[in-house]
């Protein structure tokens, strides 16, 4: 089983300043463990996505504050953690682009799954607020692309980044026609995600205690989430895939191993495969040491290639 693995040079670009955790080399790492690991993988370079596609998820004033930052000075603060620097604009369009590319050849029949090695990580990012490192929500974008431009009327969001998407959530918890489920840490931040937040019946949330370990996070997939999922019956599965769960991540204080990651994609896949026709669009989300980016990386996108 071949997969599509789409990401672009200016995603390697974007610098949001020295000694930031969301570095270069992250998307560094991750690229040449593929690479080395699984060599038959087939890279596209991701297209920039088009305003019309952001705006499905992003309101005017985020676009316009993203596509119109005075850069200048050299860098352009959104908040405290929220830096664009000079080629930052490209790679938050690229981004995006990637989820919208990677779901037009998964739904048009050119492959089955897809990976978008991309930087900056999206799942923070509201209709019209940047945060959380994030500029554009390009798994949001992505799942309303599939909705909008391909006809589907049920997209799976699975997002197991140890920090809660905010970002994703708050978009698509009115949309009935996506389901968002979410593995986390709490308390972590940004302090949302509880097993409260239920949207429109299309949230389910499922927080970790500091200190879980990897049998604690199979457990909220295998007993929650995946069921969840399952009931939903989505056409596309698509995943935040942030690896900073892992026990060796220095922002967060969960303990999974990289072997937690690729069963975490067998049960996706598994789910993918009654529903969707083994379909599924995975992206790149946080992940902050590069010891686990290539471990998990590679367990990631391995088990979608052999599932």
């Amino acid at each position: 089983m071949s997969v599509l693995v789409f990401s672009h040079p200016a995603c390697l670009d974007h610098r949001p300043g020295a000694g930031h955790p969301e570095s270069p080399e992250r998307l560094a790492s991750v690229v040449q463990a593929l690479k080395a690991a699984l060599p038959g993988l087939e890279w596209r370079q991701a297209p920039a996505a088009l305003r019309s596609q952001l705006a499905r998820a992003h309101a005017d004033s985020l676009i316009d504050t993203i596509l119109g930052a005075d850069l200048s000075a050299g860098e352009f603060r959104l908040d405290p953690d929220t830096v664009m620097g000079e080629h930052s604009r490209e790679a938050a369009l690229r981004c995006a682009g990637a989820g919208v590319a990677a779901v037009d050849a998964v739904l048009g029949g050119q492959a089955t799954r897809a990976f978008c090695a991309v930087r900056p990580p999206g799942h923070h990012a509201t209709t019209d607020i940047a945060m959380g490192f994030c500029l554009f929500n390009a798994v949001a974008v992505a799942a309303l692309h599939a909705l909008e431009a391909h006809g589907l009327s049920r997209v799976a969001i699975a997002d197991f980044d140890v920090h809660h998407g905010n970002g994703t959530q708050a978009i698509v918890e009115h949309d009935e026609r996506i389901l968002y489920v979410s593995s986390h840490q709490a308390p972590l931040y940004p302090g949302t995600g509880g097993r409260d937040e239920r949207g429109v019946g299309n949230v389910l949330n499922q927080p970790l205690a500091p200190g879980a370990d990897g049998a604690a996070l199979r457990a909220a997939w295998e007993q929650q989430l995946l069921p969840a999922m399952d009931s939903f019956r989505p056409q596309l599965v698509l995943v935040s895939a942030g690896f900073d769960a892992h026990r060796l991540d220095p922002l967060a204080d969960l303990n999974a191993e990289a072997a937690d990651y690729a069963a975490l994609t067998e049960g996706l896949l598994a789910v993918a495969r009654r529903h969707a026709g083994g379909r599924m669009v995975s992206l790149l989300e946080g992940g902050y040491s590069l010891t686990a980016l290539r471990e998990c990386s590679v367990a990631h996108v391995a088990a979608m290639a052999a599932g």
